[in-house]
């Protein structure tokens, strides 16, 4: 379904708290998603090649450059929102055969009927805890995993440990790739000790950010590309520094994480809370 007829802006009542899905002023097909008012997704029907978001950006320039262009993946996306990167995948790799891992059942249908997948997409979605759902998933099943999970804000304590990376690692084919949306501020704490816990599964890294970022001089959104064979990294630095807003590719992840130790369930929190007043860094 590529178009739509233009509605009023929508809400309900999910499992997670209040979903409102907003059109876009800008582009009739388009919508923003909501969740007790922080920007999960923006989505276009009538163009899924168009990423609002910066960070969702940066993760579709990752996954255009890990396999030849239109080249079919197997993808799992832990995380669902208005599916936003499965439907690019779909339009970008026809015939990718594809699931999603989302917890939350009520915003799945609500997605669903506001928003209605393609008709010839395969995508799969499935209403469960993504640790969970890999726990149970066979051995190499993957090229491509993006984690992108959020319960409101933050990213739940369980999908930040060492034994769940290294469950993702081996769900993940030897030659695939995992990208991870981690969200932090000053002083990058919680980055750099998810970057030291994902290559302590998937040691050949990178991350894409914005310079100001990386810097610790506000909160954002970062983007790590890892798995057992190297990223694609001057592809990704030349898609980053030719984006909207230009970010910065980091491969010296050892500098990066200063020293920081992966995190192992004993110890892991949640990300940390974004400011209010920034929750527009999403967009």
């Amino acid at each position: 379904m590529a178009q739509r007829k233009r509605s009023e802006r929508q809400v309900e009542t999910v499992a997670s708290g209040v979903a409102e899905l907003l059109p876009d002023p800008d582009r009739d097909t388009a919508y923003t998603l909501l969740l007790d008012g922080a920007p999960q997704s923006h989505v276009d029907l009538a163009d899924p090649t168009h990423l609002q978001f910066e960070y969702v950006r940066r993760m579709a320039a990752a996954i255009d450059l890990l396999a030849p262009a239109g080249q079919p993946l197997r993808a799992l996306h832990l995380g669902g929102g208005a599916l936003t990167i499965p439907r690019y995948l779909a339009a970008t790799r026809p015939g990718s055969a594809q699931r999603v891992v989302e917890i939350d059942g009520p915003l799945v249908e609500f997605v669903r009927r506001a928003l209605p997948l393609p008709a010839k997409a395969n995508i799969r979605v499935r209403v469960g805890d993504a640790r969970a759902a890999v726990e149970g998933m066979r051995d190499a099943g993957y090229d491509l995993i993006v984690l992108d999970v959020f319960a409101g804000a933050r990213t739940p304590a369980h999908l930040t440990s060492v034994e769940f990376t290294r469950e993702l690692a081996r769900v993940l084919d030897p030659g695939g790739h995992l990208v991870v949306n981690i969200t932090d501020g000053p002083p990058l704490r919680h980055a750099r000790a998810q970057v030291a816990t994902i290559r302590a599964a998937l040691p050949e890294a990178c991350l894409v950010a914005d310079a100001s970022v990386l810097r610790g001089r506000r909160f954002g959104n970062l983007v790590v590309i890892a798995g057992h064979t190297p990223p694609p990294v001057a592809g990704l630095a030349r898609r980053a520094a030719g984006d909207w807003f230009p970010g910065r590719l980091e491969t010296d992840l050892d500098r990066f994480a200063g020293g920081a130790a992966p995190v192992t369930d004993s110890v892991a929190v949640a990300s940390p809370t974004p400011p209010a007043a920034l929750f527009g860094n999403r967009l």
